[in-house]
Parts: C-alpha cells; sequence; structure tokens
C-alpha cells in the first residue's frame, strides 16, 4: 500500500486541503472553495442549507420547502435566531412530495400550498426553496412564484437551492439574490447614486449584514451604536421583517459581520446604491473596539469618536475581572476551531489570544483562498490549517495537536467528546449570547467550564491507535529493523487479521480489543 506522507493518514486527493504553518511568508497552496471530494464524507452543507440560514431568520416571512418532507427536517430549530415580534419563521412548511409528483410534477401542489399559507398567515413575503428533487424533475418554480405574486400582491420568491448543484456558498448567494428584490430604493433618490452624508445633515444609518441574532446577538451589540448616536436600520436577517430589510437602502454605511455570506450582498448595494461596507467582528474585545473606531472614523464626527471611546473604556472594565479570573484558569491550553465561515474563525484567534490560549488547528467549511491566506497571517507556527475537513480527519488532528479545547458546530460536538476533548459550541444551536461585551464574558465562562470541568478527571484522553503500535502502511526501518514486525505490532496483527488466532484466543483478543 502506497505509504501517506501527510499531516494525517486520509486520502491522497485531500493532503492539499491540510497544511501546517511553517513561516511568515508562506504561500498557502489550499485548494479551496471547491465542492466537496466524493466520498470523503465532507462537514459541509449543501446548496439548500446555505440559502436556508441566511433567509431563516426574517421572522414574518412564509418558508416553504419544495420536495420530499425529509429536506423541511433542516429548519427555524437549526439556527437559534431569536426575534422581538412575530415569528411567523418559527413554523415550517413543506408541499411534502410522492412518487406521483415526482412522476407528474409538483407545480399544481406547491400553487395550492401558497395559496393555503397566504390565506392563513397573510405574510409579506413568501420564500419558496428548491431542493435536489425539484432541479431533477423540472418544475418551473419562477412560473409558480410569479403568478402566486400576482395573485396575492406580494413578493413570492423562489431560492434555487437544489442540493446537488454546488456547495453552501451558493445558497448564501441564492438567498442574497431573493434579499435584493425585497430591498426598495429611496423614496428620495432616483437613478443617481447615494451621494456622501454629512452628519450634521442628518443622524447616521447603518446596516448590519450577516448577523443572524443567534441567541440574541444583535440585542446587544445595536445598543452600542445607538449609544453613539448611530441609526441601525436593520440587521441582515436576524430578528429582519420584509419591511426593514425593504429599508436598508436608506443606510449611509454597511458593517459585514459574516464576510461569506453577505460580501455578495454589501458590493451589490455599493454598486447599486453607492453604499460603503466594512467588514468587522462583534465578538472579543479587540474585535468590537475596532468595529466602533472604523465606524466612528468613517463618519468623521469627534463627538462620535469621543462616545466611542467613552464606551470601550466603561465597558471594558466593567468586564476586564472577570476575563482576567478565566485567563488564569485556561492560559496555556491548546485550543481547535472549526467554523463554517472564515469570519467567525479569524475573529476566534484574537478572542483566544485574549485568554491567553494557543490555536493549534484552524479549519472552516467554506474559506476562500484569500481567507486561509490571512488565517495564516494570524496563527502561530506549527499550526494546522484545514479545509472542508472530515470526521477522521479532525480527530486525528485533535489527537495529534493534543486540543484541550474543539470550537465548532454541533456535528462536532460529538468527534471532541469521544476523544476526551472539552467543547464549545459557537455555531448556530447555541442558546447563550457570544457577541458584544457581556457576550464575551459568556463565551469565557463557558470556555472555563468546558476544559476545567470535573468530568475529565473521570475520562482518560483516547487515542485512536494502541499505543505501541504502527499502522503497517506507515512502517519505517529503524536501525535496520522494520518497526512493523516488532512484537508488539506483530501480535496487533495476528489479533486483528488472523483467523486461527482469533479462534484459538477468542476471548483474550475480545478483551484486548475492549
Amino acid at each position: 500500500m502506497k505509504e501517506k506522507t501527510g499531516i494525517v493518514d486520509t486520502l491522497e486527493e485531500r493532503q492539499p486541503y491540510i497544511i501546517r504553518k511553517q513561516e511568515r511568508g508562506q504561500v498557502i497552496p489550499l485548494a479551496c472553495d471547491n465542492n466537496s471530494l466524493a466520498g470523503a464524507i465532507s462537514q459541509r452543507a449543501c446548496v439548500y442549507s446555505g440559502a436556508r440560514v441566511v433567509l431563516n431568520p426574517v421572522t414574518d416571512a412564509v418558508h416553504l420547502v419544495h420536495g420530499p418532507i425529509g429536506c423541511a427536517g433542516y429548519t427555524w430549530d437549526i439556527r437559534g435566531a431569536k426575534s422581538s415580534g412575530i415569528e411567523t419563521n418559527r413554523s415550517s412548511f413543506s408541499t411534502d412530495m410522492k412518487e406521483i409528483d415526482i412522476v407528474f410534477g409538483g407545480e399544481k401542489k406547491l400553487s395550492n400550498a401558497i395559496d393555503e399559507l397566504v390565506g392563513i398567515y397573510r405574510p409579506p413575503v413568501v420564500f419558496v426553496y428548491s431542493t435536489c428533487i425539484v432541479g431533477i424533475i423540472g418544475d418551473d418554480l419562477d412560473s409558480v412564484c410569479k403568478t402566486a405574486s400576482q395573485k396575492h400582491n406580494i413578493p413570492v420568491l423562489p431560492i434555487k437551492s437544489e442540493g446537488f448543484k454546488g456547495n453552501k456558498s451558493d445558497g448564501y448567494k441564492a438567498a442574497c439574490d431573493a434579499l435584493k428584490q425585497l430591498i426598495k430604493r429611496p423614496e428620495e433618490e432616483t437613478v443617481e447614486k447615494k451621494p456622501e452624508v454629512s452628519q450634521k445633515a442628518r443622524k447616521p444609518k447603518i446596516n448590519i449584514l450577516g448577523d443572524f441574532n443567534v441567541a440574541g446577538d444583535v440585542w446587544l451589540v445595536k445598543p452600542l451604536f445607538e449609544q453613539m448616536g448611530i441609526e441601525v436600520i436593520v440587521s441582515m436577517t436576524g430578528d429582519s421583517t420584509a419591511k426593514t430589510i425593504s429599508r436598508a437602502a436608506e443606510a449611509d454605511l454597511n458593517l459585514v459581520q459574516c464576510s461569506g455570506s453577505m460580501n455578495y450582498l454589501a458590493k451589490w448595494m455599493q454598486q447599486e446604491y453607492g453604499i460603503p461596507y466594512l467588514n468587522v467582528s462583534f465578538f472579543g474585545i479587540e474585535d468590537i473596539s475596532i468595529a466602533l473606531r472604523k465606524t466612528a472614523e468613517y463618519f468623521g464626527s469627534e463627538e462620535m469618536k469621543k462616545q466611542a471611546e467613552e464606551i470601550l473604556e466603561t465597558e471594558t472594565n466593567r468586564i476586564m475581572p472577570e476575563i482576567s479570573r478565566v485567563r488564569e484558569r485556561v492560559e496555556g491550553k491548546k485550543a481547535a476551531i472549526y467554523m463554517g465561515g472564515a469570519a467567525k474563525a479569524l475573529t476566534l484567534i484574537k478572542g483566544f489570544s485574549e485568554l491567553g490560549m494557543e490555536v493549534v488547528i484552524i479549519g472552516t467549511q467554506t474559506g476562500k483562498k484569500e481567507d486561509y491566506e490571512q488565517i495564516s497571517y494570524s496563527v502561530r507556527n506549527g499550526t494546522v490549517i484545514v479545509d472542508d475537513a472530515n470526521p477522521l480527519e479532525l480527530a486525528d488532528l485533535l489527537v495529534k495537536q493534543k486540543a484541550d479545547l474543539m470550537v465548532a458546530g454541533v456535528k462536532e460536538r460529538f468527534i471532541a467528546y469521544k476523544l476526551g476533548v472539552a467543547f464549545c459550541d459557537f455555531n448556530h444551536d447555541r442558546v447563550v449570547e457570544f457577541e458584544g461585551f457581556d457576550g464575551f464574558v459568556n463565551f469565557t465562562r463557558e470556555v472555563d467550564a468546558s476544559i476545567n470541568s470535573p468530568v475529565w478527571k473521570a475520562v482518560k484522553q483516547r487515542i485512536l491507535k494502541p499505543e505501541g503500535v504502527e499502522s503497517e502502511r506507515t512502517a519505517v526501518k529503524e536501525n535496520g529493523e522494520n518497526i512493523s514486525e516488532k512484537p508488539c505490532a506483530k501480535k496487533y496483527k495476528e489479533m486483528h487479521m488472523d483467523p486461527e488466532f482469533l479462534r484459538q484466543n477468542q476471548d483474550d483478543a475480545v478483551e484486548s480489543q475492549v
């Protein structure tokens, strides 16, 4: 068998997706933003998932999945986005296509479903998601939605989200294309681009793009800008409505929190309405400070800059005693980061630095080449950088890099637990805010509770292979002796491969494997 020389023992085609940072200025050869390798059992989600992640927090919309009932299982409850008002989005709807619909087409069923839902809920907008089977049989989603929109006099928007069309990033774009149709040009403007607005003329306005109000994150961030005298028109799409989204073109500036999902929309708004954008983060003291200062700097108001500095000083002094307490308990620990997008991964590097922790593994599901270059600049030499990892690769890396904590989504939780590694959910399923100053305190407390939980005293960290045993395929010569033929390796090989040995020593073999 061919000898493996990569960081982890994985498919040869996967080796270019896993690298180790060696030195400053190193070229990152990761082949990123491609479709997942067939057979690699990727953690990456599909196009439909990406579209649903972005649009589902629109609280007063009806979200209708055109396809089999199974796809509707990925719905509002996979994202803990909170609402301050109406919660129509917390009801899930599907056309529940059966075999007969697949044979004869599901357009009539879809049309009837839209009519029924509009009659019951009277929503301002209906999102209709296409699934894999719809793309295969060729239902004309555009025609059905256009007819329904004219009939009910509301936007009925088709989301082209067939899972096989690409990856999660394509789903983000499909969702942003739908949001474009909801954004209306301000009444006072015509074809001309928005002129640069002076703060003296009127109250500055911003949009927050790519924040989905998971566990109520936005509610800890908006007051910071309001204290600076800035109106936040809409958070797209956390705690948003069709009406607030329609006003987005009134903004003077867009702040993009999740670049992977919303840079596409931000660039379109810059081109269409002349609204510039800044990429920011609201996690961790350093990134919050940068976000407030960059915003104040953009508007050029000395009063706003002064207000921003007062907020930062007051809030930092308030939370620093708790941050220092946690730092004493977790300093020097090693962290593994695996996120859906690069924005969260990058901001976590800074967050762990503020706690005195070292990042030894970092990866994303949808990062682009430029994202990984920026990640490489931010981590230490020896850190493993991985794109679109699968469970076996993650498990191997956690052991080899000796991680004390893994920060990821719910799918990776049990990989960590089975290896005796602490875990912190930073994804959509969490129920505690992590953004803003209080959110960072919540995060540090969870990291402390996870790493220093008494349960780890009763759990021995596991290894992927028995100690002293090397796989035959990775055997090398030591002083002229093949280590695969050493006594411990031979016994392991006999126990697991020799049927006669297993038959004669069944009890011992079973006990040894346990």
